[in-house]
């Protein structure tokens, strides 16, 4: 069975894929995370954005400011992007999941420079704790 899972769980269509659980499940508006990919030799793919959430979370979406620097701490980036965690008509969460809890990966819509070597994601929802976050993470594309 765990050799299953491990098959099923490496994907060659990535070259960088990285998440950060919350142990309460809350995302806190001081909390940035920061995804380093500095040893990633090809950075030109497709940047994905994902939030795994569970039916708690309050909100049809979540605001999430993305800041791209490069090796010596510059600043290459900083815009704040929407992303869509449920159905605006039907309610029904997006994403794929299991049970109650569903995992959302959204197309960065913003050109994260060739030079960044990170990346931090600080939730922008105007309000100190966000109730249903579980994880974030940041995936890199052949």
């Amino acid at each position: 069975m765990a050799l299953l899972v491990l098959m099923f769980s490496c994907s060659s269509d990535r070259v960088f894929e990285e998440f950060h659980s919350f142990e309460q499940g809350l995302w806190n508006e001081k909390d940035s995370i920061r995804f380093d990919f500095k040893s990633v030799e090809n950075r030109t793919g497709q940047k994905l954005v994902a939030v795994k959430f569970n039916e708690n979370y309050p909100f049809a979406n979540c605001y999430v400011r993305i800041i791209s620097s490069d090796s010596v701490g510059k600043t290459l980036e900083n815009r704040l992007i929407n992303i869509p965690l449920f159905d605006s008509k039907t309610g029904q969460p997006l994403g794929k999941g299991f049970g109650n809890t569903f995992t959302k990966y959204d197309t960065l819509p913003i050109s994260i420079p060739e030079q960044a070597s990170q990346v931090s994601l600080v939730q922008y929802m105007r309000q100190e704790e966000l109730p249903g976050i579980e994880a974030v993470g940041f995936k890199i594309l052949k």
